[in-house]
């Protein structure tokens, strides 16, 4: 006769499972509201003349540090389990927060957390830095930021910013799309540089040359037009 008493382990250690889950869930629920306030906020850009755009990443940053204190409690929690059995739960919600982060340096806000003031995007280390925990660990099992979770996140970012350069044409801001062009078109080629064996990750970054094409259109049609001089990539 088998032993009840096994079975009666298991189940204890699945309802041990389960609460860590809900206790995870709980908080990237938060995380998602938070984002979603955030990205409403940054939304606005596309409606909003670039030399306007101040008090739109005022607000954006605002939430941005308020889902920074999600990932504080998350990563409290998160490190004392294994990381790649629970990471599934809060890996798109860190994405989607690291897009944000990218976009909104990229539009003027965070300057204090670029390595200077030129610089377009911040690298993984500063984004790491910024949400204060660590990034790419491969000796210890514990929270961090993931090169595929901060890869996607400026994939996601190049695609919000080929539809900005529409959108800024309707605004008659006829200089960003050319700047943005100058911009996806760097990263695109950082992007090749790249050997890629995650499947959706390479997916997703073959995408890129899509965003970077719909936005050398704009920029055609404006040149066409003569609404940008004829140096304006270097804009």
């Amino acid at each position: 006769m088998i032993d009840r008493t096994i079975f009666e382990s298991l189940q204890s250690k699945i309802d041990e499972e389960a609460a860590v889950r809900d206790e995870l869930h709980e908080i990237v629920q938060t995380l998602a509201r938070n984002g979603r306030s955030t990205t409403a906020i940054l939304s606005r850009a596309h409606s909003t003349p670039s030399n306007q755009l101040k008090p739109v990443l005022d607000e954006a940053t605002k939430e941005i540090l308020a889902q920074k204190e999600q990932v504080t409690r998350l990563k409290a929690l998160a490190d004392k389990h294994p990381f790649y059995k629970y990471n599934g739960v809060w890996t798109r919600e860190l994405q989607n927060l690291v897009s944000s982060i990218e976009l909104c340096a990229y539009l003027g806000g965070l300057e204090e957390y670029k390595s200077s003031s030129a610089a377009s995007f911040l690298t993984i280390e500063e984004v790491g830095k910024f949400l204060d925990v660590p990034v790419n660990l491969k000796e210890q099992d514990a929270f961090h930021l993931t090169i595929e979770e901060y890869l996607l996140a400026l994939i996601s970012m190049v695609e919000e910013l080929s539809r900005l350069a529409v959108n800024s044409v309707t605004l008659g801001d006829y200089a960003r799309p050319v700047q943005i062009g100058s911009f996806i078109k760097d990263l695109f080629a950082g992007f090749q540089l790249l050997n890629l064996k995650n499947d959706i990750l390479r997916k997703r970054s073959d995408g890129i040359k899509y965003s970077v094409k719909k936005v050398e259109d704009v920029v055609y049609d404006l040149s066409l037009r003569n609404l940008i001089p004829k140096g304006g990539d270097n804009a």
